[in-house]
């Protein structure tokens, strides 16, 4: 059994997964719009340039999306990435956070050397982190 997140977008979804590939170092391993689906009996032509079906790989999970017409911005969920130091906690925030918004900037807490809450200029949120190594206990 495998549990995978997929994500909807409002017709920028190849901009979306091309932006995380790059930033985030992930790896695109399919992207199929709607007009290069076997079956266009139900393909809108309004959106043959959009999403269908898209898979990122990242940090060893995948990330699946598509363009939805009426999709929305994400609300109570988050995509969590952690990180193994606190410059990469740095650079995926700055990078993520252009041109989105700032729900928590990046910063210290008590279960993290670095962490920070926004939503990318996709309609994404994501929590950034890099956790604070924890005492062994026992």
């Amino acid at each position: 059994m495998t549990m995978n997140t997929y994500v909807n977008f409002a017709g920028n979804c190849a901009d979306a997964f091309r932006f995380y590939a790059t930033h985030l170092g992930g790896t695109i391993g399919m992207m199929m719009t709607h007009g290069e689906s076997p079956d266009q009996s139900h393909a809108n032509p309004k959106w043959k340039d959009a999403v269908l079906h898209a898979r990122l790989s990242i940090g060893g999970t995948e990330l699946m999306g598509a363009d939805i017409p009426d999709a929305e911005p994400m609300r109570s969920a988050y995509l969590s990435l952690g990180v193994s130091s606190d410059a990469e906690a740095e650079r995926v925030f700055d990078a993520l956070a252009a041109g989105g918004t700032v729900f928590m900037p990046m910063q210290e807490t008590f279960f993290a050397t670095r962490f920070g809450q926004l939503r990318d200029q996709f309609g994404i949120n994501w929590m950034i982190l890099h956790e604070r190594p924890m005492p062994a206990r026992g």
